[in-house]
């Protein structure tokens, strides 16, 4: 089976070019045309959103929030594909969540190059129909790292990690937004319960520990003085 791919946007015209050409490139597409109308739907199945900002009831931006907010849509990557070219915009876009943003107008090419980078790099596995209709999530892997998100459990070289709730989403939010540093209030925020007092020690009291749990692949969590911690695939 093939990756799935919803793409929301309201001007009809360019969704038929990208669903034509995803379709050609090997995909499954389907189409929104309001993130209203997309909300509408079953969003599990798909293994990426390609999203419009500036549609007119609600905006990209809002949708992708609702989306992040949301335990079964938490970690479905997201390209943003908008004319709203300015830095603030592009910073905005990553920091809700998305995992790339295009500009439009775009060029074709560069769409599908980014649209496989995505998905490489959260290694979306195929997976068969009757596991996408028990909604099946996809694991998460890098390298010899292995997140199983339906038991909820993480694996080193095929081994069980002895991971605790915060160890495990923190993990597993790092391997789903790679090459990117965050500060501790961003990951407090992602990641931490809105009712959970979270404190700076906190933070890196659970990064230093799952560091040591991970083995070699601790050294791709990376902290930057004064900004915060990534993780990093090229070390």
């Amino acid at each position: 089976m093939n990756a799935k791919i919803l793409v929301i946007d309201d001007e009809e015209a360019l969704c038929e070019i990208l669903k034509f050409n995803l379709e050609k490139n090997g995909y499954d597409v389907d189409c929104a045309y309001s993130a209203e109308e997309a909300l509408e739907m079953d969003l599990t199945p798909y293994h990426l959103m390609i999203v419009d900002i500036m549609m007119e009831a609600m905006s990209g931006f809002d949708f992708a929030k609702k989306v992040r907010n949301d335990p079964a849509t938490e970690f479905t990557p997201i390209i943003f594909c908008s004319a709203l070219n300015g830095e603030d915009d592009t910073v905005m876009g990553l920091n809700i969540g998305a995992d790339d943003y295009i500009t439009k107008p775009f060029v074709i090419s560069e769409v599908i190059a980014r649209v496989r980078a995505v998905l490489r790099r959260v290694n979306i596995s195929e997976m068969p129909m009757s596991n996408k209709e028990s909604n099946y999530i996809s694991d998460v892997t890098f390298n010899g790292l292995r997140i199983d998100r339906n038991e909820k459990l993480g694996y080193l070289d095929g081994q069980e990690l002895n991971l605790t709730r915060t160890e495990y989403d923190i993990l597993l939010f790092f391997l789903t937004h790679r090459n990117r540093i965050y500060s501790r209030e961003e990951l407090i925020e992602k990641i931490w319960d809105s009712n959970v007092v979270v404190t700076i020690r906190t933070i890196d009291t659970n990064i230093a520990r799952l560091r040591k749990k991970i083995g070699e692949y601790g050294n791709n969590i990376v902290t930057r003085l004064g900004f915060g911690y990534g993780f990093k695939e090229k070390i």
